[in-house]
Order: structure tokens, then C-alpha cells, then sequence
């Protein structure tokens, strides 16, 4: 891993001096392997996370344990609905997983008021992520209500790749299926489709969509 001073310039670059001493002092870093929750949804967020490294999927769960995902985070980015639970003093409304081992550097909660007024980059910043996060969900809300679930399917790949830069996935059916929020048998027979149409490469617990990623 950089050295964080190093990090926190390279994803910041536009904070003040003053903040990113502030953040490399007040801030703790934590290296997370793929796969780790880091939030979950029902409980306070004691440290406000920023990505320095990695990519991390946040998601919400039904009633009956179905994950949607919402949308992902990536290096020098944060997470807006965090944001609002830890200035609220509210439990998380959403859960977060570590698509790829990541480096996080977590900020106290009392620090984010203060540094809205303090700081004009954070407030900046918080109000960017609040927009960007805002016209994902938009994209979540209309490809649930207006996609056929073969777009959604390749949605899905596309926005990994956008946020991994990786184009192999590697698990099995059902945890796409469980992200889609539909069941495996479905996501089976359009993967096989797809296949057919040279989109992807199918083998076991792997999938290669780079076919994908390159039409247009």
C-alpha cells in the first residue's frame, strides 16, 4: 500500500492542505479483503468510510433476504446515504460489501458537521456524492421499472467493469441472481443466451464478459 499522506493526495487532490492533514490525523485506515461487509444495514456508523483503494457494492435486503444492488463505490469516492445516517445519529439504511480487497481510511462521525462549515472542498465534495448517488439510484429505480431483465443482466456487467475495471466474474449464478433481485433459473437461461451471441464466455464459477465490453 502507498504511503496514506500519498493516497489522500492522490484521490484528493482538490482538499485544502489543512483537510487532508486533518483526515490523515484524525483518520484510521483499514485494509479489507474482498467479500467483507463493512456496513450493514440496521446498525449506527460509529466512522464515516472514505475509498481510497478497491471498489465496495452497496446494497439493501427485503424482507426475505434479497439483495438490490444500488450502486458502487470507487477510490476517492463516498457514500452519500452513510453520510446521512452518521449526521442523523440514525441506523444505516443500506449495507456495503468489498467487491475487491480495499483500502478505507474511516473518519469519526463528529468531524463531518464541523468540517462542512469549515472546510469548502468537503461540503463540495458531500455535495457531489449526494447528486451522484442520487442519478444512480434514478438509474436502479428505471432499470427496475423499465428494463427487461436481459438489459439489467448486461447493466450489471457494464457497471462492474466501470467500478472493478475487472471483466471476469467470479462466482456463481445465484449471486448474480441475488444482486438482480430474480432467481437463478432466470439468470441461467440469459447467461446461455448470451453465451450463444458471443457476449460472454461461460465456465465454472467464472464469467468472461470482456465480449461484452467491447460491442457497442
Amino acid at each position: 500500500m502507498q504511503n496514506v499522506k500519498d493516497l489522500l493526495l492522490k484521490r484528493f487532490p482538490y482538499f485544502e492542505t489543512q483537510l487532508l492533514s486533518e483526515i490523515d490525523k484524525n483518520g484510521t485506515i483499514h485494509e479489507v479483503e474482498a467479500g467483507e461487509e463493512i456496513m450493514q444495514e440496521g446498525q449506527y456508523i460509529k466512522a464515516f468510510p472514505l475509498v481510497l483503494e478497491g471498489s465496495i457494492r452497496v446494497i439493501r435486503f427485503d424482507d426475505e433476504g434479497h439483495e438490490l444492488l444500488l450502486y458502487y463505490l470507487n477510490p476517492g469516492e463516498a457514500c452519500s446515504m452513510a453520510l446521512t445516517c452518521c449526521m442523523g445519529q440514525q441506523k444505516s439504511n443500506i449495507s456495503a460489501i468489498t467487491e475487491q480487497d480495499s483500502v478505507l481510511i474511516r473518519i469519526p462521525v463528529g468531524l463531518l458537521d464541523k468540517w462542512m462549515v469549515q472546510f469548502p472542498s468537503w461540503k463540495s465534495f458531500m455535495m457531489y456524492a449526494y447528486r451522484k448517488r442520487f442519478d444512480e439510484l434514478l438509474e436502479t429505480i428505471d432499470a427496475i421499472a423499465f428494463m427487461n431483465l436481459d438489459r439489467r443482466l448486461e447493466k450489471f456487467f457494464r457497471d462492474r467493469f466501470e467500478a472493478t475495471g475487472e471483466m471476469i466474474f467470479r462466482g456463481i449464478h445465484q449471486d448474480i441472481a441475488y444482486q438482480l433481485n430474480t432467481s437463478r433459473e432466470v439468470v441461467s437461461r440469459l447467461l446461455k443466451k448470451m453465451e450463444q451471441k458471443k457476449l460472454l464466455k461461460l465456465s465454472r464459477n467464472e464469467i468472461d464478459f470482456s465480449n461484452l465490453i467491447s460491442f457497442r
